[in-house]
């Protein structure tokens, strides 16, 4: 199993590397948020040579602009893995099953170059979800045990922990059949 983070704007721009695989870094939500933080951290995970994805929290409607947002604050670079934050918002709705899957589906249309992922709670995929479509892979947040969440589906990643900060895993060999998954 590798090791890896994910980071927003509350965590630090110098965040640690030492022995980290990977980085998820939030970029956008809905169609006017953009982590202030967003270009330092991405070159931090660079300079250290980790597998950099963006996150995006998507919101209920305006799919289009949502998935236009979002691609215009990432770079478009072969290789980086873009996920979307499936979960409720702070108003207390969240996207349909429809909705997520069209948003990945429009991602991976405009990013072929790109890895497509979902990023869900374990209660979201399986009290909420009803199509099981999480694009390219699942990364499923349930904290318990690195790499043994509690559902039956394939994953690519899981979130074991958000103490004292979020901490996951990818399911992969090593870096090398990460990077070579994450470049289609």
């Amino acid at each position: 199993m590798l090791r890896g983070i994910d980071v927003s704007a509350y965590q630090s721009s110098s965040y640690g590397t030492d022995g980290l695989s990977f980085v998820f870094i939030k970029a956008t939500e809905g169609r006017s948020y953009v982590n202030p933080k967003l270009a330092a951290q991405t070159k931090h995970g660079r300079d250290a040579g980790l597998v950099v994805g963006f996150y995006h929290f998507l919101w209920p409607g305006n799919l289009t602009a949502q998935a236009e947002y979002f691609l215009s604050k990432t770079p478009e670079r072969a290789g980086d893995i873009l996920a979307v934050d499936w979960e409720t918002t702070g108003e207390g709705t969240h996207a349909s099953n429809a909705e997520k899957d069209r948003f990945l589906r429009m991602l991976k249309e405009k990013r072929p170059r790109n890895r497509v992922i979902l990023y869900c709670s374990r209660s979201y995929w399986l009290t909420v979800d009803t199509t099981s479509y999480a694009g390219d892979g699942l990364w499923i947040a349930d904290y318990v045990t690195a790499g043994k969440p509690r559902i039956k589906a394939a994953w690519r990643f899981h979130q074991y922990t958000d103490d004292p900060h979020d901490k996951n895993v990818a399911n992969f060999t090593s870096r090398a059949a990460l990077r070579d998954w994450a470049t289609p």
